[in-house]
């Protein structure tokens, strides 16, 4: 049985993946990675900022960009297109008696199996259709006795309020806090990144709950129709902007403690308090102030207290200040308001009783006092909606079927087939998984920070830059005096792949990469892995270069489940993922080694594992010239990672592997039993080389 070539041996003992340290693994340093991300975050979220809503000047522009804004609010939701308008089937389940008026326990589906749980408010003795409020609930909820009563127990007070000001008011559960438990907490707790490859966000769901609640509304003999107000606070407020902008049938809107900027969220870190409901996948990087404006020039109230730590009041206040502007050239600044109490994150008097006024304003044209205040008057029981949950609900794992995953495609039958479908994928996947790469790529700035021989191995190090805010290191290692080399190999590292290299190379550099050692917790010095090295290059003619991209080596940050969920969020609130900019980290180092005189015309291959195996893929469609890629462990989807903005939705991994294979040499090793038929079949369909794509295992 042939063996692997020494190089592919090495990196396989090279490579791994931080989720398999062990967890007594050395402390290390990783104060570096931490200010370099703080500095990238920064920068980032500073563009985003300062281009949002930059290119309207006038009312001209404004309207000429209004509806694309809108339709790209859908899709960054899921619901582009919008879903269908399938009957509510809604049911009245009973209901409550109040002197002043009565609550209906309703429900119906928002599409079929989504069921939304709901009370009805509606004033005693109307003479005709009275106005209207969809109240959607933040994240407070009763449960007793393992059974969930809604959120809209916790705010049924503001139901009876509006009832007894005049207004119908529709309270409804969100999707996680309802009496059917569905889930929020996807990438916050629950590691389910290929959210982001799917495109899916809860916020997307009570979107159109909330939409769907406006149908309700409008059918009821009670309600007037034209004059409908959205309100909520915290996840509510969020879920108020998300209707109010995609919905223009609401025609004021008070969104509660539920709106602040990226700066907030990324820079200060606010978005470490909030579920996966109050964000949009960011596929076309918009800062928050774009998803506001596109309520003018309909009233908006924006409130919030002084004191709120997760919606800070210097955000509130620069949200505000941009949204205004666009109000203003609408010439409706008076339609525009701002409201700041005193006190911390919760529901209190001095915000509920200004959010009366505002839809007692601009829905009934009455600016009198309000006189009563918003008070529970029932036990969570006597709204509950069912006595037995229905069997086909669909809520608790809305998050497989919301956002269509792309079908199968199926084997091109001619070349030009083929070249349209991967026209279409690369074009899509630069447009939707990878818009959050830099429009310009600046300068590489490589840079020659090391150069050391030992026992007949030559090792170089060259600084680069990846992006403006983030310099990495690429090492270079060959046989000593090598002048031309007959190949190079790219290693593209994750974390314990960088600890194995450390370790490997520290019999014959541990002066040399003295810091990086410390850095990485004193990985034990390798001396079997240093000599197979030095017999590699004895043997061939080989140059073997290793980069590690943020987030792995030397820029590696805090390695607590906390924090690296935290960043992976504040990736996603900047419309990137960790795994996407990775790419764009190897595309770099790629283009960095082309810049060595020695290695410039040197055939180029890639190797990478398991996470790091998808990255160099990846990379790879959009290098040109990369002679092979060697990888191990490639996840047969994305379902499994890498996480990608999107890409479910038009293409999974197979796709990626045909795409890189009638341009490049792919070998994948440890992946025999993963279903690679569409490669494969694409392969022998267009007459490819078979060598093209070869499925190995690892020990042959």
């Amino acid at each position: 049985m042939n063996k692997l070539p020494f190089f592919l041996l090495i990196a396989t003992l090279l490579s791994g993946s931080l989720a398999t340290l062990a967890a007594d693994a050395p402390k290390r340093d990783t104060s570096r990675g931490d200010r370099v991300l703080s500095d990238y975050f920064r920068a980032e979220t500073r563009e985003l900022a300062d281009r949002c809503l930059a290119d309207v000047s006038t009312l001209e522009d404004w309207n000429a960009r209004r509806e694309t804004y809108r339709r790209q609010l859908q899709e960054m939701l899921g619901l582009w297109p919008m879903p269908e308008r399938t009957d509510l089937q809604a049911q009245v389940t009973g209901r409550v008696e109040h002197p002043q008026f009565t609550v209906e326990r309703v429900q119906f589906q928002s599409r079929p199996g989504l069921y939304v749980t709901g009370n009805l408010y509606v004033p005693k003795g109307l003479e005709r259709p009275a106005p209207a409020i969809l109240y959607v609930c933040g994240h407070g909820n009763i449960k007793k006795n393992g059974i969930s009563y809604g959120a809209k127990s916790h705010y049924q007070h503001h139901g009876g309020w509006f009832a007894r000001n005049g207004y119908v008011c529709l309270i409804i559960d969100t999707l996680q806090l309802g009496e059917i438990e569905g889930l929020h907490h996807g990438t916050f707790r629950e590691g389910m990144w290929w959210w982001l490859s799917r495109g899916y966000t809860p916020a997307g769901v009570e979107a159109w709950n909330g939409i769907r609640a406006l149908d309700y509304l409008q059918s009821r003999p009670e309600v007037d129709r034209d004059r409908l107000g959205v309100t909520g606070r915290s996840g509510g407020g969020a879920y108020s902007w998300w209707v109010a902008a995609l919905d223009e049938r609401i025609k004021a809107a008070v969104p509660v403690a539920g709106i602040t900027d990226l700066e907030n969220h990324v820079v200060d870190g606010v978005v470490e308090g909030h579920c996966d409901c109050m964000f949009m996948v960011n596929t076309y990087r918009w800062d928050y102030a774009q998803v506001a404006a596109l309520i003018a020039p309909r009233p908006l109230l924006l409130s919030n207290t002084d004191k709120d730590s997760i919606f800070p009041l210097e955000g509130i206040v620069r949200v505000h200040a941009q949204v205004r502007r666009i109000y203003n050239l609408n010439k409706a600044g008076d339609k525009l308001g701002l409201l700041i109490t005193e006190g911390p994150h919760k529901d209190t008097q001095d915000l509920q009783v200004p959010a009366i006024r505002w839809f007692n304003r601009f829905l009934k044209g009455d600016e009198s006092p309000v006189e009563n205040t918003a008070i529970r008057l029932f036990e969570p029981e006597q709204l509950r909606v069912f006595s037995e949950l229905p069997l086909d609900q669909r809520n608790t794992r809305i998050h497989d079927t919301f956002v269509d995953r792309a079908k199968a495609p199926a084997v091109p039958t001619s070349p030009a087939d083929w070249q349209r479908q991967r026209d279409q994928w690369l074009q899509l996947l630069r447009e939707k998984s990878f818009n959050g790469w830099p429009e310009k790529p600046g300068e590489l700035q490589v840079k020659e920070v090391l150069a050391a021989e030992q026992d007949g191995v030559s090792l170089t190090a060259y600084d680069f830059q990846s992006e403006s805010h983030l310099p990495l290191r690429l090492y270079v290692a060959h046989r000593a005096g090598l002048e031309k080399p007959d190949l190079t190999v790219l290693n593209v590292l994750d974390d314990e792949g960088w600890q194995k290299w450390l370790a490997g190379m520290r019999p014959g550099f541990e002066r040399e990469l003295a810091a990086e050692i410390r850095a990485a917790g004193e990985p034990a010095a390798d001396k079997q892995a240093f000599a197979d090295t030095e017999k590699m290059f004895r043997s061939f003619k080989w140059t073997m270069a290793y980069v590690a991209p943020r987030g792995a080596g030397p820029t590696a940050w805090d390695p607590t489940p906390k924090k690296q969920t935290q960043v992976r969020r504040r990736f996603m609130l900047l419309g990137q993922t960790l795994e996407g900019m990775q790419v764009w980290d190897v595309r770099r180092a790629a283009q960095a080694l082309r810049t060595l005189e020695p290695l410039a015309e040197a055939p180029l291959w890639l190797q990478g594992e398991r996470s790091m195996a998808g990255v160099a893929l990846y990379a790879s469609l959009f290098e040109p010239k990369i002679a092979r890629l060697d990888l191990w462990d490639l996840p047969a989807s994305h379902q499994q990672g890498p996480a990608l903005l999107n890409v479910l939705k038009f293409m999974d991994v197979p796709q990626a592997v045909a795409l890189a294979a009638e341009n490049t040499r792919v070998v994948l090793y440890n992946t025999e039993a993963r279903d690679w038929s569409y490669p494969l079949e694409t392969t022998k369909k267009l007459g490819w080389d078979p060598k093209q794509l070869q499925i190995r295992k690892a020990t042959q």
